[in-house]
């Protein structure tokens, strides 16, 4: 099986990477396409897959044909490989704001298309991803697909009208994560701690209480209180937060995040 990348940007080089290092598929079987001869260098010296600078070449080879293009560029590069794609081949997107309408509008075709929204700590293979079809892929074909996109970490199948949703939870949800932790980080400079180690310090406590949720099932509200000692230093840490306004913060920034990406 061979995969296509048209795109080979951070979020196509995370992809690569965790689908490689989980033996999806071979790197021999890889091929990234892209306008940027330096970002093409790049893809192969790291990853050692194959290469082209023509977005046809990858379309003609690939059996499922990823399409990792910022959004502004999705309609220019379907219009130059829609004569390309058949009908047995497997397209897969990551564009928020592209809905299975208009991406089977831009083809005109009956093509195959499974919608998906990864994040970039698929890097580390512990990316999460939400995707969704449209009517022309089978439940092997979908379940071929989740099976690479699980080479980097989690997926879930979502209704399409959560797709906004995902983009704003997990998609960009960790530029928020790496905001939160070099703000601890700073401060713990400010109190004194080198700034490597503060963090390592902060990174790994948003790690394991990221875990703790996952893995204990408890409720986010639960594991705070089980931290919270009665007037202690915890409690007047959180109390601090809720006078700044941190969740509603957080929740506008979402809401603002998610009405771009319906509006992509």
């Amino acid at each position: 099986m061979k995969i296509g990348f048209i795109g080979c940007g951070n979020m196509a080089s995370a992809m690569m990477k965790g689908i490689i290092g989980n033996g999806i598929v071979p790197r021999e079987e890889i091929i990234g396409a892209d306008v940027s001869e330096s970002c093409l260098d790049r893809v192969k010296t790291e990853l050692g897959i194959l290469v082209t600078t023509d977005n046809k070449e990858a379309a003609k080879s690939a059996e499922v044909l990823i399409l990792s293009v910022k959004p502004q560029f999705y309609e220019s590069v379907i219009e130059e490989i829609k004569d390309i794609v058949t009908k047995e081949q497997l397209i897969v997107t990551i564009a928020p704001g592209k809905t299975l309408e208009w991406l089977e509008q831009q083809f005109g075709s009956m093509v195959k298309i499974v919608r998906t929204m990864p994040n970039t700590p698929a890097l580390v293979g512990v990316g999460i991803t939400g995707a969704c079809r449209n009517e022309n892929v089978t439940d092997e074909e979908l379940e071929h697909v989740v099976s690479i996109l699980c080479g980097f970490g989690k997926c879930e199948i979502i209704s399409e009208s959560l797709m906004d949703v995902v983009v704003s939870v997990s998609g960009s949800s960790p530029a928020y994560v790496f905001m939160f932790i070099e703000a601890m980080a700073d401060a713990a400079v400010a109190d004194g701690m080198p700034r490597t180690q503060a963090y390592e310090f902060a990174a790994q406590a948003v790690l394991g209480s990221a875990k703790m949720v996952l893995e204990t099932g408890k409720h986010p509200g639960e594991l705070k209180d089980m931290v919270c000692s009665p007037g202690g230093t915890t409690i007047e840490a959180v109390r601090v937060l809720e006078e700044k306004g941190m969740r509603s913060a957080i929740f506008e920034a979402m809401k603002a995040c998610t009405k771009k990406a319906k509006g992509l």
